[in-house]
């Protein structure tokens, strides 16, 4: 392939990156600052002391899983409103959104009762390891507590990921992040007030956290639902969205059909996250506590190629919807490239920020240590991981959900989890050796994602005959 060739099929022109900008950077702001309120959250949480903050993160770690079966579950209609949007076919939108009601409303009481009634036992899973010199038993407690309000704030969530997936498929972002900003605003002011005891109010510790995001969630909630109902020019699938909760069947079907995969997939990928989580934490409180550092200021970087992800599913999504498949072809693998760019800045910048972070917190020495070999070796592997999310998310704009569900998470309950059960248990790897050795295994995942992509399997139009 010629230089000309190479720049043509990868870089785009000046339109191009406005384009996919004007649809990632909102999205960028809006998850970056949720992430970065989390990494607030976590130091304010983490001044407190080692047992609060493990306790906490242990909490946030199974409510990651179903975080991601609300993502997942919604993922397959989601697929169906880009291109229903893309084909300007309103009443299609209207199904996918009433849908998306009814399953997000299955998946909260799913939930509400695994953590109800199993979230002690739960937690236990991550508190098996040795204590480092820290209580274990007290963990339990700020976890227990800390679960107990957060569930109160799950409904509100749900409803958000409804209105603010459906606005940003129909190419509407910028409102979901001005929630997501007022939200943030009120999380930061109430932690500051529950969590220390300032201005008169009660010091709460982890209760004050967890009810500050309960606040915050709600907020988010009213903003973007009563912004949509406002602006029926914008958002025309919401008229009359509510006059029937009825779906068609047959869309049912085909929305189930579709999605089923993609729930299974989140919902088996975040439990496998979760069992490496539960693996790595074998090797006491203390890598429980850095881990979670780590991941955490990571998660603040890693939203900016996150975001290209949701930029593949809108863009690459509509093109496809109007039958515009070469489009939608160039398109995507310019977005992929631009995405590994920003990703290796991203690392660097992760990596300049590994010695520093940790010691904000006010926890152990060793803690700290194993926090910032965890973000060295994240930071290495950032390019990576990119590019496992951006070909995921164009495999999955074209509706080819079975292949994502092996891509994903069959790779992950037959390669990772038991490679990571194996070197936890059975060996006295360093933990940062055993997050190596896992992300060395998704070599696999990397060459077989480039494969198919550069195949186009992904590019069909899924609306055309979708009622049929």
């Amino acid at each position: 392939m010629s230089m000309k060739t190479l720049r043509s099929t990868f870089i785009g022109d000046r339109a191009f990156y406005k384009r996919v900008l004007a649809v990632a950077v909102p999205i960028m702001v809006q998850t970056g600052i949720t992430n970065f309120v989390s990494l607030l959250d976590n130091i304010m949480v983490g001044r407190i002391g080692t047992e609060q903050m493990s306790g906490v993160a242990i909490v946030n770690q199974l409510l990651f899983v179903y975080y991601l079966c609300v993502f997942g579950g919604f993922a397959g209609a989601g697929i169906f409103t880009a291109q229903y949007y893309g084909a300007q076919d309103q009443d299609g939108v209207r199904h996918t959104f009433r849908y998306k009601l009814w399953m997000g409303a299955l998946l909260f009481l799913g939930a509400l009762v695994i953590f109800s009634g199993f979230g002690r036992q739960l937690i236990g899973l991550y508190l098996n390891g040795s204590s480092d010199g820290g209580d274990l038993t007290a963990a339990m407690g700020y976890a227990c507590d800390y679960l107990r309000i957060i569930l109160f704030g799950l409904p509100a969530f749900t409803v958000v990921q409804v209105y603010a997936n459906t606005l940003r498929e129909c190419g509407e972002t910028v409102v979901p992040m001005r929630a997501g900003l007022t939200a943030v605003a009120v999380n930061l002011t109430l932690n500051y007030l529950l969590i220390y005891g300032k201005l008169c109010f009660p010091a709460l510790g982890v209760r004050g956290a967890a009810i500050a995001t309960v606040a915050s969630r709600l907020t988010e909630m009213a903003v973007v639902v009563i912004w949509t109902h406002r602006h029926p020019d914008r958002c025309p699938y919401i008229t009359g969205v509510y006059r029937s909760a009825r779906v068609p069947l047959k869309l049912v079907k085909t929305f189930f059909l579709t999605g089923s995969p993609l729930l299974v997939n989140e919902a088996l990928w975040s439990a496998g996250m979760a069992m490496l989580t539960q693996c790595y934490s074998l090797r006491g409180l203390n890598v429980v506590a850095g881990q979670n550092i780590a991941s955490t200021v990571s998660n603040v970087f890693n939203v900016v190629f996150f975001a290209m992800g949701d930029a593949i599913a809108i863009i690459v999504g509509q093109h496809l919807g109007a039958g515009r498949y070469k489009q939608a072809r160039e398109e995507d693998n310019k977005i992929i490239a631009f995405a590994i760019c920003v990703a290796t800045l991203v690392g660097l910048a992760i990596l300049g920020a590994a010695p520093f972070f940790p010691q904000i917190y006010n926890t152990t020495p060793e803690a700290r240590r194993i926090a910032t070999h965890f973000l060295i070796a994240q930071a290495a592997f950032t390019p990576q991981i990119c590019l496992l999310h951006t070909t995921y998310f164009t495999l999955r704009s074209g509706g080819k959900t079975i292949i994502t569900f092996l891509f994903d998470s069959v790779f992950m309950w037959v390669v990772s989890v038991p490679l990571a059960f194996v070197l936890s248990r059975f060996t006295a790897l360093y933990v940062i050796w055993i997050f190596v050795a896992l992300q060395m295994a998704d070599w696999i995942k990397c060459a077989i994602g480039v494969v198919l992509v550069k195949k186009g399997v992904w590019m069909n139009n899924i609306v055309q005959h979708a009622g049929e």
